[in-house]
């Protein structure tokens, strides 16, 4: 089973990398990138567009047409869709979302953002999360990209990671460590 995740890694890979290179070469980067997330958005949301994509037994005609649709409504830019219906033509559009993910996660390295996982127990604006990146950038000396998320089991306080960096001010995590100390003692 794990040679076939790593093929499909791979070849999810070598996939957005081709339309990176594909997309530079026509200076429509941030538009394909744009695009991109709106059709990563729809699948995530959509479960009948999401069982197209899945299903093996349905035919190239019936999602060539349905990408022909969703182009049409999202005025998909004329490079994505060439490269959505290659994926059809080559049965590799089961692999779509995972390659317009990698794609994503190629421009914002292209561009030296470092990804961030922001956490908090209390919705925060956006004003709040422009803050802490703009903190996190000063501290790394980078580009941020923060990806964000409200966890109410937090208690109060938030998590925070960058890479390998983790600052967790959870009042959760710290009455977990009251925890193991009581139970160490």
């Amino acid at each position: 089973m794990s040679a076939i995740n790593e093929f499909s890694d791979t070849s999810a890979r070598r996939y957005s990398l081709a339309l990176y290179e594909l997309a530079e070469e026509s200076n429509v980067i941030k538009e394909v990138e744009n695009h991109s997330i709106a059709m990563i958005k729809l699948i995530s949301e959509s479960k009948d567009f999401n069982s197209l994509i899945k299903d093996p037994t349905n035919n190239q005609k019936d999602q060539l047409l349905v990408i022909s649709k969703i182009s049409e409504n999202y005025k998909l830019n004329n490079l994505l869709i060439k490269f959505l219906s290659f994926l059809i033509s080559k049965r590799r559009f089961f692999y779509v979302k995972k390659i317009l993910n990698d794609f994503v996660d190629t421009c914002s390295k292209k561009r030296g953002e470092i990804k961030a996982v922001l956490v908090s127990a209390k919705k925060l604006s956006d004003d709040e999360i422009n803050v802490i990146k703009e903190d996190l950038s000063k501290n790394f000396n980078s580009k941020i990209k923060i990806k964000y998320k409200h966890d109410g089991s937090l208690i109060g306080g938030l998590t925070v990671q960058v890479g390998s960096v983790m600052v967790d001010t959870s009042i959760k995590n710290k009455l977990q460590q009251i925890e193991n100390r009581m139970i160490e003692a």
